[in-house]
This record gives structure tokens, sequence and C-alpha cells, in this order.
């Protein structure tokens, strides 16, 4: 069975992490891993464990977006018994079982900021207690790789996160980018989930036909190679054909052809939303956001409203945001919802898009 613990592709993005892993594997530098949800910002922590000279010591992950506040103190520093309500016995929390390793803090941007503060004064001092604990507190060793799916420099602009956090996180930082812009790896990746899956399921491996192989080079992936990876598990379950045809894709990947009446309903609906905007000044957000995500508006809807308008303001971004009354602060939101929802390509708006994907360069 393929190795699982493998960064997949040989496209220049993925070169330039593998790049980035092998340099922080050199050193026990903190690590700052960014992209989005799906992308295999875990693989790349467990790749710079295992390349490291912690590789015999534990690599402990946690989601610090899974665990209630009130707990997280206890998990990451343990707790002493009698120290709260339930606390029947010592707990050796998760820095002390990565004593010599790496602890991997997935999500460490959703944590609140009483706990940022904890956590930040553990990386300047290295000393540990307990909680309820009067001893001294204690030297572990461990190294700290976190990981955000938020930018971060929007983050600590917003609130959310720490900005001396970030300074204390950020010594080395690797950016993974999303499928969709190292599209020349969708192949490999899906040859690579067919041998995987497989051998797993004791089925034939699957090959993927010309056709259908460009509608998922084509497709923007929203969910990334978590995504990808669920499909191509999907097809081998499914094991209806070891010939994978346009036919035997998800319909978010290539839609089945609605009939004309169908078609012409869709139309006059996008005009009806298109009306609504003009007539009764009514915003992106009140018209069709909240309607699509209340599924009173489709996908094919809310594509129809956005081309159209985009088609009237003669692909000028800035009269886009004017006709859906899209203040400056929210462009971010809106391309984030196009590209969440698989809605139209953020590419469609490529300026724009690179402007607000600058990373903590700045660029």
């Amino acid at each position: 069975m393929p190795n699982p613990l493998q960064l997949i592709g040989g496209s220049a993005h993925t070169q330039l992490v593998r790049e980035h892993i092998e340099t922080a594997s050199r050193s026990d530098a903190k690590v700052l891993i960014t992209g989005e949800s799906g992308v295999g910002k875990e693989v790349v922590a467990q790749l710079i464990h295992h390349g490291s000279r912690r590789r015999e010591g534990g690599l402990v992950t946690i989601n610090c977006a899974g665990v209630p506040d009130s707990l997280l103190a206890s998990q990451l520093f343990g707790h002493v018994r009698g120290s709260f309500t339930d606390a029947y016995r010592d707990h050796q929390g998760w820095l002390e079982q990565a004593h010599r390793g790496t602890i991997f803090m997935d999500e460490v941007g959703e944590m609140s900021l009483r706990m940022q503060s904890v956590l930040l004064r553990f990386l300047e001092s290295g000393e540990l207690s307990r909680v309820g604990s009067d001893r001294a507190p204690s030297q572990v060793d461990v190294r700290i790789v976190a990981a955000t799916n938020r930018d971060p420099l929007i983050a600590v602009r917003e609130g959310r996160l720490r900005e001396d956090l970030l300074f204390r996180l950020n010594v080395l930082h690797i950016v993974v980018p999303p499928l969709r812009d190292r599209r020349e790896d969708i192949p490999v990746l899906v040859a690579w989930f067919a041998r995987l899956y497989s051998q797993r399921y004791g089925a034939p491996v699957l090959e993927v036909a010309p056709e259908a192989m460009e509608r998922l080079m084509a497709y923007e992936w929203p969910g990334n190679v978590r995504q990808l990876k669920n499909v191509v598990e999907r097809f081998v379950v499914t094991g209806a054909t070891a010939m994978v045809t346009v036919a035997d894709l998800p319909e978010e990947i290539a839609p089945m052809a609605a009939p004309a009446p169908v078609l012409k309903a869709a139309r006059s609906r996008v005009d009806e939303l298109c009306n609504h905007l003009v007539e009764q000044s009514g915003s992106f957000w009140s018209v069709v956001y909240e309607p699509f995500m209340a599924r009173d508006v489709t996908r094919d809807e809310a594509r129809g409203v956005i081309m159209k308008a985009w088609e009237d303001s003669e692909g000028n971004f800035s009269k886009l945001c004017s006709f859906f009354h899209i203040v400056d602060g929210d462009t971010k939101r809106f391309l984030d919802f196009v590209r969440k929802y698989g809605v139209v390509s953020p590419r469609t708006f490529p300026r724009v898009v690179k402007t607000a994907q600058g990373g903590l360069s700045g660029r």
C-alpha cells in the first residue's frame, strides 16, 4: 500500500513547499503553516516532524477549534487532582506528552484571546504549570508547529489573533497553495489515491477517461485535496466501472444539462433578482447571499446574477461592487463566498484576487 505520508505532486508550487519542509526539518524553529481547509497542512506538519531530529519523540496533534475554551488550558498544560469538578486524578497535558517531540496546533487562530495570552506566556518562558498546581513551573522541550486557514494579517486586523502571538509563531512560514493553483498535480493525485483505495478495498485500479480528467482539472475544488481524495474514494467504493467517464463525475464537477424550460426559468429568476437589486436598491448580501444560504436561491441562479452583473460592469470590479452595494471591507468576504460554494471562479476577477490573497509578505 502506498505510504500515506507524502506530499504528492510535481508542480512548481508543490516543489517549493517540499523545499520549505526540508528547511524546517533541519531546525527546531517554530513554524506557521497557512492555507485553505483541505490543502494538506497537517501532512506538512507531519513531514516536518518525521524529517527532524525529533522524529523519535512524540507528535501530538490538536485542533484548537475543536476543544472548548473551558477545557483547552487543562488539555494543553494538564491539571492536578481536585483542581476543578471532575478532576479526579492528575492529568498530563499535551505539551508534556510532546516533551522532546513536536506539538501541531491546528486552527490556532480559533483560540480565544484569553487562551492565546496563556499560550504566549508559555512560548516566551518555556515554563509549564498544571492547572491547580502550586509547584514551581517545569520546563518542557517541545517544538511548536501551528496552522491556520485564515489570513493571519487579516485576523490580526480583525482582532481575532494577537499580533505578538503571530510574531512568536511566525519564525518559518509555509504557505500551502490551494489545489486550483496547482492543477497539474491533479492527475498525479488522482492516480495515487486510486491506487491507495484500490488496495484498501481490494478493487481494480481505476483509470480516468481523458475528457473526465479534463473536467477534474477544470473544477475549482473548494475543498482542495481533501475533496479530491473523497471523490476518488467514492469512485472506488461504488465500483460501477474501472474507467471513470464524465457520466460518473459528481454533478458539481460535471453538471447535467438542464432541459430548455428549466434554463428559461432560471434566466427569468436571474432577471428578477437583478431587477430587485436595481429597483429596490438591495445589496448582494440581502438579495443573493442570504436567500442562497437559506436555499431559496440556487447556485446556478447566484452564478447567473454575478455573471450578468459582471458583463454589465464591463469587467470592472469596482462597478460590480457598486451594483451589489459591496463596500471595500466586504470584498474578501464576497470572493470567499464565490470560491467556497463554487458559484464562480475567483479567477474571474484576477487583479482583485491577487490583492486579496496577499500573504504575510504583503504581496
